[in-house]
Protein backbone atom coordinates (compact mmCIF):
# COMPACT_ATOMS: atom_id res chain seq x y z
CA UNK A 1 0.00 0.00 0.00
CA UNK A 2 1.05 3.55 -0.95
CA UNK A 3 1.13 4.46 3.03
CA UNK A 4 3.54 1.70 3.40
CA UNK A 5 5.60 2.91 0.74
CA UNK A 6 5.75 6.44 2.12
CA UNK A 7 7.19 4.81 5.54
CA UNK A 8 9.75 3.32 3.87
CA UNK A 9 11.18 6.42 2.63
CA UNK A 10 11.80 8.51 5.46
CA UNK A 11 14.85 10.55 3.72
CA UNK A 12 12.10 12.34 1.59
CA UNK A 13 9.59 15.02 2.30
CA UNK A 14 5.82 14.81 3.45
CA UNK A 15 5.06 16.81 0.19
CA UNK A 16 7.48 14.27 -2.14
CA UNK A 17 6.11 11.18 0.08
CA UNK A 18 2.53 12.00 -0.15
CA UNK A 19 2.64 12.58 -3.83
CA UNK A 20 4.96 9.52 -5.44
CA UNK A 21 7.90 11.86 -5.55
CA UNK A 22 5.90 14.25 -7.54
CA UNK A 23 5.26 18.22 -6.83
CA UNK A 24 1.68 19.07 -7.27
CA UNK A 25 1.63 22.74 -8.99
CA UNK A 26 -1.59 24.34 -10.01
CA UNK A 27 -1.76 26.08 -13.81
CA UNK A 28 -4.13 27.73 -15.71
CA UNK A 29 -4.12 29.37 -18.59
CA UNK A 30 -5.89 31.75 -20.66
CA UNK A 31 -5.49 31.67 -24.32
CA UNK A 32 -7.14 32.62 -28.17
CA UNK A 33 -8.97 29.40 -28.93
CA UNK A 34 -8.93 25.70 -28.03
CA UNK A 35 -5.91 24.20 -30.37
CA UNK A 36 -2.53 24.32 -28.64
CA UNK A 37 -0.49 24.10 -31.85
CA UNK A 38 -2.12 26.66 -33.32
CA UNK A 39 -3.83 29.16 -31.01
CA UNK A 40 -2.19 32.07 -28.80
CA UNK A 41 -1.39 31.73 -25.19
CA UNK A 42 -2.31 35.11 -23.48
CA UNK A 43 -2.08 33.95 -19.44
CA UNK A 44 -0.48 31.56 -17.53
CA UNK A 45 -0.38 31.35 -13.76
CA UNK A 46 1.10 28.64 -11.45
CA UNK A 47 0.45 28.49 -7.50
CA UNK A 48 2.98 26.52 -5.79
CA UNK A 49 1.34 24.72 -2.56
CA UNK A 50 2.87 24.39 0.70
CA UNK A 51 2.03 21.46 3.30
CA UNK A 52 1.99 22.87 7.09
CA UNK A 53 3.22 20.64 10.23
CA UNK A 54 -0.09 18.85 10.30
CA UNK A 55 0.32 17.65 6.74
CA UNK A 56 -2.78 19.89 5.08
CA UNK A 57 -1.72 21.87 1.89
CA UNK A 58 -2.75 25.11 1.08
CA UNK A 59 -1.72 27.41 -1.06
CA UNK A 60 1.84 29.30 -1.18
CA UNK A 61 3.30 31.60 -3.73
CA UNK A 62 1.38 32.60 -7.31
CA UNK A 63 3.90 33.15 -10.21
CA UNK A 64 1.31 35.06 -13.35
CA UNK A 65 2.93 36.65 -16.84
CA UNK A 66 0.85 37.82 -19.55
CA UNK A 67 1.73 36.23 -23.04
CA UNK A 68 2.68 38.12 -25.96
CA UNK A 69 0.89 35.71 -29.26
CA UNK A 70 3.71 33.93 -30.82
CA UNK A 71 4.06 34.88 -34.73
CA UNK A 72 1.38 33.72 -36.57
CA UNK A 73 -0.86 32.49 -33.51
CA UNK A 74 -4.46 32.39 -34.24
CA UNK A 75 -6.85 33.96 -31.76
CA UNK A 76 -10.79 33.02 -31.89
CA UNK A 77 -12.89 36.19 -31.57
CA UNK A 78 -15.43 34.01 -29.24
CA UNK A 79 -12.45 32.92 -26.53
CA UNK A 80 -11.32 36.41 -26.61
CA UNK A 81 -14.67 37.30 -25.68
CA UNK A 82 -15.23 35.06 -22.95
CA UNK A 83 -11.53 35.90 -21.24
CA UNK A 84 -11.99 39.67 -21.92
CA UNK A 85 -8.55 39.73 -23.30
CA UNK A 86 -7.11 42.06 -25.48
CA UNK A 87 -3.79 40.83 -27.05
CA UNK A 88 -2.19 43.75 -27.94
CA UNK A 89 -3.32 46.23 -25.22
CA UNK A 90 -0.17 48.57 -24.51
CA UNK A 91 -0.81 48.32 -20.70
CA UNK A 92 -0.46 44.24 -20.21
CA UNK A 93 3.03 44.18 -19.47
CA UNK A 94 2.85 40.76 -22.27
CA UNK A 95 6.35 39.03 -22.63
CA UNK A 96 7.43 36.79 -25.01
CA UNK A 97 6.41 33.06 -24.62
CA UNK A 98 9.85 32.14 -23.97
CA UNK A 99 10.45 34.83 -21.45
CA UNK A 100 6.35 33.33 -19.69
CA UNK A 101 7.70 30.34 -19.82
CA UNK A 102 11.35 30.91 -17.76
CA UNK A 103 9.28 33.07 -15.40
CA UNK A 104 6.88 30.48 -14.50
CA UNK A 105 9.72 27.80 -14.14
CA UNK A 106 12.30 29.36 -12.38
CA UNK A 107 9.97 29.28 -9.29
CA UNK A 108 8.47 25.54 -9.99
CA UNK A 109 12.15 24.23 -10.07
CA UNK A 110 13.42 25.78 -6.95
CA UNK A 111 10.27 24.45 -5.09
CA UNK A 112 11.00 20.42 -6.96
CA UNK A 113 14.64 20.79 -5.40
CA UNK A 114 13.78 22.38 -1.79
CA UNK A 115 10.88 19.66 -1.20
CA UNK A 116 12.90 16.79 -2.81
CA UNK A 117 10.83 15.73 -5.21
CA UNK A 118 11.86 14.00 -8.58
CA UNK A 119 9.78 16.74 -11.04
CA UNK A 120 6.75 19.11 -10.97
CA UNK A 121 3.29 17.52 -11.93
CA UNK A 122 0.43 20.12 -13.50
CA UNK A 123 -2.93 20.02 -11.04
CA UNK A 124 -5.46 22.13 -13.30
CA UNK A 125 -9.37 21.85 -14.14
CA UNK A 126 -9.53 20.12 -17.16
CA UNK A 127 -5.62 19.66 -17.11
CA UNK A 128 -5.22 18.31 -20.55
CA UNK A 129 -6.30 21.77 -21.56
CA UNK A 130 -3.71 23.78 -19.77
CA UNK A 131 -0.60 20.91 -20.16
CA UNK A 132 -1.36 20.97 -23.74
CA UNK A 133 -0.69 24.72 -24.10
CA UNK A 134 2.07 24.40 -21.71
CA UNK A 135 4.08 21.56 -23.34
CA UNK A 136 3.11 23.42 -27.33
CA UNK A 137 4.80 26.71 -25.48
CA UNK A 138 7.36 24.42 -24.71
CA UNK A 139 8.00 23.14 -27.53
CA UNK A 140 7.89 26.45 -29.64
CA UNK A 141 10.64 27.42 -27.48
CA UNK A 142 13.00 24.93 -27.98
CA UNK A 143 12.71 24.61 -23.45
CA UNK A 144 14.86 21.48 -22.42
CA UNK A 145 13.93 21.93 -19.11
CA UNK A 146 10.45 21.36 -18.42
CA UNK A 147 9.89 20.78 -14.42
CA UNK A 148 6.32 19.42 -14.98
CA UNK A 149 5.98 15.58 -16.53
CA UNK A 150 5.16 15.63 -19.92
CA UNK A 151 1.69 13.90 -19.60
CA UNK A 152 0.98 13.02 -16.34
CA UNK A 153 -1.81 15.51 -14.74
CA UNK A 154 -4.03 15.72 -11.66
CA UNK A 155 -7.83 17.07 -12.59
CA UNK A 156 -9.64 19.01 -10.31
CA UNK A 157 -12.50 18.21 -12.51
CA UNK A 158 -12.70 14.46 -11.38
CA UNK A 159 -11.82 15.39 -7.74
CA UNK A 160 -14.71 18.10 -7.57
CA UNK A 161 -17.12 15.21 -9.09
CA UNK A 162 -16.22 12.76 -6.92
CA UNK A 163 -16.34 15.11 -3.62
CA UNK A 164 -18.89 17.33 -4.55
CA UNK A 165 -21.09 16.21 -7.20
CA UNK A 166 -19.94 19.05 -9.54
CA UNK A 167 -17.73 19.07 -12.41
CA UNK A 168 -18.00 22.87 -13.03
CA UNK A 169 -14.76 24.93 -11.32
CA UNK A 170 -17.47 27.98 -9.99
CA UNK A 171 -20.13 24.99 -8.74
CA UNK A 172 -17.33 22.84 -7.18
CA UNK A 173 -15.96 25.78 -5.10
CA UNK A 174 -18.76 27.29 -4.39
CA UNK A 175 -19.72 23.69 -2.95
CA UNK A 176 -16.61 23.32 -1.07
CA UNK A 177 -17.25 26.94 0.73
CA UNK A 178 -14.98 28.72 -0.83
CA UNK A 179 -16.85 31.46 -2.54
CA UNK A 180 -16.38 32.32 -6.11
CA UNK A 181 -16.46 35.77 -7.45
CA UNK A 182 -17.72 35.61 -11.06
CA UNK A 183 -16.16 39.23 -12.21
CA UNK A 184 -12.88 37.99 -11.78
CA UNK A 185 -13.18 34.16 -13.24
CA UNK A 186 -11.45 33.56 -16.45
CA UNK A 187 -8.04 35.10 -15.06
CA UNK A 188 -5.40 32.86 -14.99
CA UNK A 189 -4.28 33.97 -11.69
CA UNK A 190 -7.80 34.01 -9.97
CA UNK A 191 -8.87 30.94 -11.82
CA UNK A 192 -5.44 28.84 -10.38
CA UNK A 193 -5.80 30.28 -7.22
CA UNK A 194 -9.45 28.95 -6.89
CA UNK A 195 -8.39 26.12 -8.48
CA UNK A 196 -5.94 25.65 -5.78
CA UNK A 197 -8.38 26.10 -2.80
CA UNK A 198 -10.59 23.19 -4.45
CA UNK A 199 -7.75 20.48 -4.65
CA UNK A 200 -6.44 21.41 -1.14
CA UNK A 201 -9.56 21.20 0.05
CA UNK A 202 -10.33 18.31 -1.15
CA UNK A 203 -6.96 16.35 -0.53
CA UNK A 204 -7.39 18.29 3.10
CA UNK A 205 -10.95 16.47 3.39
CA UNK A 206 -9.50 12.90 2.41
CA UNK A 207 -7.17 13.14 4.68
CA UNK A 208 -9.77 13.91 7.47
CA UNK A 209 -12.31 11.00 6.22
CA UNK A 210 -9.42 8.79 6.61
CA UNK A 211 -8.74 9.66 10.18
CA UNK A 212 -12.26 9.25 11.04
CA UNK A 213 -12.25 5.57 9.62
CA UNK A 214 -9.48 4.84 11.49
CA UNK A 215 -7.88 4.00 8.20
CA UNK A 216 -4.19 4.40 7.36
CA UNK A 217 -3.06 8.04 6.38
CA UNK A 218 -1.08 8.85 3.43
CA UNK A 219 0.90 10.76 5.23
CA UNK A 220 1.67 9.75 9.03
CA UNK A 221 0.84 11.89 11.75
CA UNK A 222 2.90 14.44 13.02
CA UNK A 223 4.90 15.21 9.87
CA UNK A 224 4.53 17.89 7.79
CA UNK A 225 6.79 20.04 5.82
CA UNK A 226 10.43 20.69 7.37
Amino acid sequence: MLWQAMSETPDKSPMARRFRSFLPVVVDVETGGFDARHDALLEIAAVLLHMDAHGRLCRAETHACHVAPFPGAHMDPASLAVNGIDPHHPFRGAVDEHEAMQRIFRPVRQAVRDQGCSRAILVGHNASFDLGFLNAAVARCGIKRNPFHPFSSLDTVSLGGLAYGQTVLARAVQAAGLGWDPDQAHSAIYDAEKTADLFCTVVNRWEELQESAGAPSLLPQGEGAP
